[in-house]
């Protein structure tokens, strides 16, 4: 199929004009990241209502990872073939769809399906509002300033969420999390096909349907063998065959994208050390991160008696870490190195959750804000660094897919994290922990997992990664996600 040349905004547009495109594309981010950010708060009240599980509860969080994880790369793909005004729209649609069956969900099975919906949605219209940006600002500086203020509304929804949605979880209830998303979602779809110019990437490109098929089978099978083998019993059939549809489609998937003319995953940029050690040391940093997330609402919440509005504001001090350590982590790159910020920065992630692995419902909460800031110091200190050091290895005209590439290796990471180290909680605080003994004593296998990898992906860090490469920009101004464009876009 031949794509259409891509149309640019003109220079004449106005400000104003450029300005509602940019908040348009900025509104989709910071749905799709709160949505991320208070949903674990909501987990507890989850559980009383629907009568979930642990497993249940892992498929609410892990049905969006794993969504968002396999259709991440295919998103700006397709908004280059079929538009990325269309793609945006549909995105945003299929979110405030998914979330409307969250919040009206009679059951877990619905919430969870719910779920992986908004997780599409997310992947569809994510990379393409990147796209958007860029198309939208054809100056540098416009475009560098515009790009910078689109990537910190990761920052800010996270910042807000916790709060924000453990206030609409005490007096709404959890499913009003899910239900006030829509109204944005749809004033989204409205002012995108109002004030967004029709695009579509100026070369030829096509979606690669037997890789995304195999990539969704590989990690749709392998996080059902981990979340449910604590519960269905891990010699049980269902469990061992999905461990082997995963082996089998893995292969599967890499024999497929040798021989693909436009693969999913181009597997020439792994022959660059340094840009499989920044995908790997990315995905490791999420799998102890996101099921810290998943763990903590439940530890404070039951194990301690918060309310999630409380619980939110007990885990501020990693978001807050995260974006201030993240405006400075540019300076420090350039001054220290990308090898010394990612090598101590996943050192303080693993420190930080060995401290949480040994706490108590007595354990003072000051040591246990002390641990989520030393999180989320390490998580500013690191992210930054991780992309520059993808993206400077890999060639000029790959460097969007690389940034692509190591954004959806931390989804991943985060997916298999709350898939493998939730079955750890399980197998040790049972299936229906309702008590705060139990909670407690199903924390620390998780939580000392997690810091091991951590602790991995330091060392890997400190011997593999360049010590000359540096960051040149702080985390807050790079994308979570990438267009599937073909330049790097760095602010200066």
């Amino acid at each position: 199929m031949t794509a259409a040349t891509t149309q640019r905004v003109p220079q004449r547009a106005s400000f104003d004009s450029k300005s509602l495109v940019l908040f348009t594309t900025c509104l989709g981010v910071f749905i799709a990241q709160l949505d991320t950010s208070v949903v674990n708060l909501a987990l507890k009240h989850v559980s009383s209502d629907l009568s979930s599980n642990v497993s249940q509860l892992q498929w609410i969080v892990d049905a969006y990872n794993l969504a968002f994880a396999s259709f991440l790369l295919s998103g700006g793909i397709l908004g280059d073939v079929v538009g990325r005004r269309r793609v945006f729209i549909i995105g945003n649609v299929l979110f405030a769809l998914g979330s409307l069956a969250c919040g009206f969900a009679p059951d877990n099975a619905t919430l969870i399906a719910g779920r992986g919906l908004s997780g599409l949605g997310a992947a569809l219209e994510l990379p393409v509002s990147l796209a958007i940006v860029s198309q939208t600002f054809p100056d540098a500086a416009e475009r560098a300033r515009a790009i910078g203020i689109w990537a910190s509304c990761n920052g800010i929804a996270w910042l807000v969420g916790p709060a924000t949605g453990g206030l609409i979880v005490d007096y709404v209830g959890w499913r009003g999390i899910f239900l006030v998303t829509v109204p944005f979602g749809a004033l989204a779809c409205v002012l995108a096909w109002k004030t967004i110019a029709a695009s579509r990437g100026s070369e030829q490109r096509s979606i690669d349907v037997p890789g995304q098929v195999l990539a969704v089978i590989a990690l749709a099978t392998f996080a059902f063998a981990f979340i449910e083998g604590s519960h269905r019993g891990w010699s049980t059939a269902p469990v061992v065959g999905s461990l082997i549809a995963a082996a089998l489609a893995i292969v599967g998937f890499v024999v497929v994208e040798f021989k693909s003319k436009a693969p999913l995953l181009p597997v020439n940029l792994f022959r660059q050390s340094q840009f499989s050690t920044a995908s790997l040391i990315a995905a490791c940093m999420t799998f102890g991160m996101y099921a810290t997330l998943f763990l903590m609402p439940l530890y404070l919440q039951v194990g301690r008696g918060a309310s999630a509005f409380v619980a939110g504001l007990l885990m501020m001090p990693m978001p807050l870490a995260f974006v201030l350590i993240g405006q400075a982590s540019g300076a420090l790159a350039i001054r220290f190195g990308a090898r010394l910020l990612m090598t101590v920065g996943m050192a303080l992630m693993g420190a930080g959750q060995l401290l949480l692995a040994f706490i108590t419902t007595d354990t003072s909460l000051i040591y246990v804000e002390a641990a989520f800031l030393t999180i989320g110091v390490g998580l500013g200190l690191n992210t930054g660094p991780v992309l520059t050091v993808a993206v400077s290895a890999a060639p000029s005209g790959q460097a969007g897919v690389a940034s692509g590439i190591v954004n959806t290796a931390r989804i991943v990471g985060a997916t298999l994290g709350v898939a493998v180290l939730g079955a750890l909680f399980a197998s040790h605080a049972g299936q229906n922990p309702t008590t705060a003994s139990a909670i407690v004593a199903g924390l620390w296998p998780p939580l000392i997992g997690g810091a091991i990898i951590e602790f991995a992906g330091a060392l890997v860090a400190w011997l593999i990664i360049a010590p000359g490469v540096v960051a040149t920009a702080p985390v807050s101004a790079r994308p979570i996600t990438s267009s599937s464009g073909s330049r790097t876009r760095r602010l200066p």
